[in-house]
């Protein structure tokens, strides 16, 4: 366990107070060594993100089938991250990644043996992508569940938002890199150069601290994960950000479109852009992420950041100029950045540690299903009326529901992080076993 004494009293000032928060890297050598695997293998599976639906409508030419391959990932998302919550609980979080990691590796020899053949059929991309968002499914609440652990009390939201900053690294050089390296060496250069990064992220992770169940965790069962979701029904504040992102990821998610946007632009050379402005957005606001330790109305941020995505999103729509569809996307994935930041620290601040891994599952449903169902929305819209109003009418519905949601959640509205019962009991819990740990 980390320690857990406060972050020094005077705030920095100037510059200094926009730059990431550092104290967790500094405080915990896990928190670096998970930090950097998942910075590592990030990279990598951007590549593959970008590559796969490229592989797809080269073999198809088709906007639904490129959306559905969100369809076929849906239900081992939905099955298997409540399941894997469950897995969290009961089971060394450490061991879970480890094994998780070594299978997604394995998953990118298959795309690269599959990219080789003299004609690549196309089922065999959906069966991986299947099997990809079960491994995912496990990984990520047992991932989730373990920060807190590893990372003091008083530092969890500078966390989060490194954490963010890990992830929109690998998202803007993974699908930049992809779109030179798909354009110009082929696809199978991309899986290949992913199924590396994994080999790399599992040499750290097993270098980090066992991570077992506490003594109380419930065995892996239906009971266990119905068990979770009752603490997180009776957890109204929670449920809002779970809706919010579920609902603004389904109805403006537009990522399965655009490589069809780009050649509606007669601008295929900006396709890798068109997938990192995104991510990039996400970056810029990482790199100045110190503010977001000092906000502790979280759930009236998460509000309108989902709002100003959908914004951005319709204005990216209804532009015909690449340069401003880049710019939009960028906007678009800085208040993504935002909303993620502020939901991770009400889960990570409030959520207790027996139940961490069930909770991290139903988190998982939130921000990968909505982008699983928004991928198919979108290129069924796609299909239907065209590429570009696929994209404004996601936003413009966006922006309109999460306003609706705005006004039908007043728990998540109302949320302080210094007075929530719920914070406050897990703050007071987190002190406790450090003096009990010093002792």
């Amino acid at each position: 366990m980390t320690d857990d004494s406060p972050a020094p009293p005077s705030p920095p000032s100037g510059l200094r107070a926009l730059l990431p928060d550092l104290a967790p890297w500094h405080a915990s050598r896990d928190f670096r060594r998970l930090w950097v695997s998942g910075l590592i293998s990030n990279f990598g599976s951007f590549l593959t993100f970008v590559a796969l639906p490229v592989q797809m409508k080269e073999l198809t030419g088709s906007a639904a089938a490129v959306g559905a391959l969100g369809a076929v990932e849906l239900v081992p998302l939905i099955v298997f991250g409540l399941y894997g919550g469950a897995l969290a609980d009961a089971l060394d979080k450490r061991r879970l990644i480890v094994w998780t990691e070594v299978g997604q590796g394995l998953l990118s020899v298959a795309l690269l043996a599959g990219a080789l053949l003299p004609h690549p059929a196309v089922w065999p991309l959906y069966v991986i992508a299947a099997l990809s968002a079960t491994l995912t499914s496990v990984q990520r609440p047992a991932l989730d569940s373990l920060w807190p652990r590893i990372v003091a009390h008083g530092h969890l939201t500078a966390a989060t938002a490194l954490n963010s900053l890990r992830w929109t690294v690998g998202g803007v050089a993974g699908p930049a890199a992809a779109g030179v390296v798909v354009a110009y060496a082929g696809l199978s250069w991309a899986y290949a150069a992913d199924a590396v990064t994994f080999a790399v992220s599992v040499l750290l992770v097993v270098r980090i601290a066992a991570q077992p169940a506490t003594r109380e965790a419930a065995k892996p069962s239906l009971r266990a994960i119905a068990e979770g979701a009752r603490y997180a029904w009776g957890r109204k504040e929670l449920l809002g950000t779970y809706v919010v992102d579920l609902v603004a990821m389904f109805l403006a998610m537009p990522l399965a479109v655009l490589p069809f946007l780009a050649d509606e632009l007669d601008a295929r050379w900006a396709l890798g852009l068109m997938y990192a402005a995104v991510p990039l957005g996400s970056l810029l606001v990482s790199l100045t992420s110190g503010w977001t330790s000092r906000v502790q109305r979280h759930g009236r941020m998460v509000v309108l950041a989902a709002l100003l995505w959908g914004v951005a999103v319709a204005a990216a729509g209804a532009v015909d100029h690449v340069w401003l569809v880049l710019v939009f996307l960028t906007v678009a994935g800085g208040c993504d950045m935002v909303s993620g930041v502020f939901r991770g620290a009400m889960w990570n601040q409030t959520i207790p540690d027996a139940l961490r891994g069930r909770l991290a599952g139903i988190e998982l449903l939130s921000y990968s299903v909505g982008p699983q169902l928004g991928q198919v929305r979108s290129g069924s819209f796609a299909a239907w009326w065209g590429v570009r109003a696929s994209v404004w009418s996601g936003g413009v519905l966006c922006a309109g529901a999460v306003g609706l949601l705005a006004l039908c959640l007043p728990g998540l509205m109302r949320y302080d992080a210094r007075t929530n019962e719920h914070a406050v009991r897990l703050r007071e819990d987190r002190a406790a076993g450090a003096v009990r740990a010093a002792a």
